[in-house]
């Protein structure tokens, strides 16, 4: 019998030992220590989940106490009132903020203080000093949510009609661009083009002029000769790569152009193409170089590519040569065709080069050989064209016609 007391005594003892270790333990976490406390009153304007006895008090991010306890406010029941117990030297003054603070994920905050830059002690309230929480504080992130959405419901139900009306006019405005879209879809690709954008608008092209020419003359010609811009159809005067997917329909290339209007490219090549073949200083493109000069009018007929399964470039141009007075000397249709390597772009433009080089040769050929062989119209000393000899009056013929006799008049019997 002794024994068994003896061993419910020790064991009393060791529960003893435990409960002071795990309390002197639990003092020093929460109580701070042994270092002098003071005690501050925090009033929330609203609930604060989270919050209980024991929750830390950090001031600037460093623990200084905890809660000591909460209470809801009976004159006001929707104010929660805490208190918390702070080390002696914690600077709260009037102008400290608080704030609450989710820690982890256990659901449970902290009381935050922001120290500010006042020197005044904070004013008692019932014999202990108070801090006011700003309205906000301790509404979690659901709370505030749910505010914005019945927020966000209230308008809405307030401009119910207005709102009514703005999806309906967006109905019909994605109507309108439904029912246009081919039209937007090329006033897009206007834009683009106008402002340089898009993989395919940079590929400029040009025409090349004839490589096999002849030789240079050996002295200047008699004749000069203005290239005026020729003339063409609607559809080719234009930048764009003109394409014939049919006998009877016309199609531009989407990207690739030609680096300036097609009239003007031709004009240019051609020009160029009599300089390489050493007629520079008797060919020109305005009619005020050479005001008596010959003209070479072109009109172009086609100018395109029929594409499918053998796509194929051909070119047709009417060419005419006209006299300073403007009488036609001769004319004479030029067409080519070269045929593509392929269906790409590019193809298509090499085959319209290689067409253009024999049109261009052709017409070279023919201008020089048709105004050498051209007789030029027979000019005196003063500008006028000289009198055939046949007209030409005697040169016995006397120069007063004063001195002639002056023949009968028929008498009455003979008439």
């Amino acid at each position: 019998m002794e024994t068994r007391a003896r061993y419910a005594l020790i064991g009393f003892f060791i529960l003893a030992v435990f409960g002071a270790a795990f309390g002197f333990v639990y003092w020093l976490e929460n109580k701070g220590g042994f270092g002098e406390r003071q005690t501050y009153r925090i009033q929330f304007e609203s609930a604060v989940p989270g919050l209980y006895i024991g929750s830390a008090v950090l001031f600037n991010g460093i623990r200084v106490g905890e809660v000591t306890s909460v209470s809801l406010n009976p004159a006001q029941p929707q104010q929660v009132l805490a208190t918390i117990s702070v080390t002696k030297d914690t600077p709260i003054r009037e102008d400290t903020v608080v704030n609450v603070e989710q820690q982890g994920l256990t659901g449970g905050v902290a009381v935050t203080l922001t120290g500010g830059t006042s020197t005044q002690p904070l004013a008692e309230n019932d014999g202990l000093a108070t801090l006011i929480a700003p309205p906000d504080v301790g509404r979690d992130w659901t709370q505030s949510a749910r505010d914005a959405f019945q927020q966000v419901e209230q308008i809405l139900d307030e401009n119910r009609v207005p709102v009514q009306e703005a999806i309906e006019n967006i109905e019909i405005f994605t109507d309108a661009l439904a029912r246009n879209s081919d039209k937007v879809d090329g006033i897009l690709a206007g834009i683009e083009r106008m402002t340089g954008g898009g993989k395919e608008s940079s590929l400029l092209f040009s025409l090349k002029t004839a490589s096999d020419l002849p030789s240079p003359p050996d002295a200047s010609p008699s004749w000069k000769l203005t290239i005026p811009e020729p003339t063409t159809l609607l559809a080719y005067n234009t930048d764009k790569i003109m394409t014939r997917p049919a006998p009877d329909e016309s199609q531009p290339l989407e990207g690739p152009r030609w680096n300036d209007s097609l009239p003007i490219l031709v004009q240019a090549k051609l020009i160029e193409t009599f300089e390489n073949a050493g007629y520079t200083d008797d060919v020109t493109r305005t009619l005020g170089d050479f005001p008596d000069s010959d003209q070479l009018s072109i009109d172009i007929r086609r100018f395109d590519v029929s594409t499918g399964d053998d796509p194929t470039a051909t070119i047709l141009i009417l060419a005419k040569l006209q006299s300073p007075a403007g009488g036609v000397i001769a004319s004479k249709k030029f067409d080519a065709t070269a045929q593509a390597a392929g269906n790409e772009p590019r193809d298509y433009v090499d085959a319209l080069r290689k067409a253009f080089e024999k049109i261009s040769l052709g017409i070279l050929d023919w201008t020089t050989t048709t105004l050498a062989s051209a007789p030029p119209p027979p000019m005196d000393d003063g500008g006028a064209a000289e009198m055939p000899p046949e007209d030409m009056p005697p040169e016995d013929m006397p120069a007063d016609f004063g001195d002639l006799p002056i023949p009968p008049e028929p008498d009455a019997t003979t008439q």
